[in-house]
């Protein structure tokens, strides 16, 4: 069983004005075979609390804690999260020249994994993975992101999930820019790596359109910068009928 726990956390980020409170006591708990649906506004906080977990340098952590498995993440570098077993997918992945998907993913397993695998099975396993994504091959000699169209990175980004194989999957609007047959063919990754039950998955989403194919088990509504309810799927439906009003009027008197 593996749990990522996080607890009152907060952050902040460094403006021209000084800092600013981002993450106002966050609490949450993710265990494998359980997929989290956090949604909310644009300008919530959601993909703060993404990059939090993952350690981006550019948020401080003023209080609050994240473990997995009982060991204090916060404590750990951006490397060491990732081979402890934590994976972020992120919005706008970043373009790297020079670099082809098939060295930055192989380099990528043999960081998280260790060592380095063998080149035969590397290759099998590689485009094994791209066939079930529907990734053309020669993609694998691409330059990371480089033109790459918003389907692509995303598929590039569960491409990644699949090989790495973490034990939590933290999923920043992964349905964004995605026309319907490619959000299908993401969402189908996803579940997949959710299939033997032994991983947990946190997605983080603005619409609802994501959870037709992933369907989560708890639904969190984040909310400048907090959770201000949680539930089953059936929240989802309701914040669909409903939009976030209520929610943002709440907060506003509060």
């Amino acid at each position: 069983m593996t749990t990522l726990d996080i607890h009152d956390l907060h952050a902040s980020v460094e403006t021209d004005g000084g800092a600013r409170e981002i993450l106002r006591g966050v609490t949450l708990t993710v265990e494998s075979g359980q997929t989290h649906a956090v949604m909310g506004p644009n300008g919530s906080g959601k993909s703060t609390l993404a990059y939090v977990i993952a350690g981006h340098p550019k948020y401080t952590v003023t209080g609050g804690s994240i473990t997995l498995d009982g060991q204090d993440v916060l404590e750990m570098s951006v490397d060491e999260r990732a081979r402890a077993g934590l994976f972020l997918a992120m919005q706008y992945p970043v373009e790297i020249p020079g670099v082809s998907v098939s060295n930055f993913l192989r380099t990528s397993v043999t960081a998280v994994r260790g060592e380095a695998p063998k080149l035969r099975t590397w290759v099998k396993e590689m485009k094994g993975a791209m066939e079930a994504l529907q990734i053309d091959p020669a993609f694998a000699e691409r330059s990371v992101n480089e033109g790459f169209s918003g389907g692509e990175k995303k598929r590039h980004e569960i491409l990644q999930l699949e090989l790495l194989k973490p034990k939590i999957a933290v999923l920043d609007e992964t349905d964004s820019g995605l026309d319907v047959d490619a959000l299908k063919v993401v969402a189908e990754g996803v579940n997949r790596f959710q299939e033997d039950g032994t991983t947990g998955t946190l997605l983080i989403t603005h619409y609802t359109r994501i959870l037709r194919y992933i369907h989560p088990d708890f639904v969190h509504v984040f909310v400048d910068g907090r959770i201000v309810e949680s539930g089953g799927p059936e929240l989802a439906t309701q914040l669909e009928d409903e939009g976030y009003e209520r929610f943002l009027k709440a907060g506003a008197s509060s």
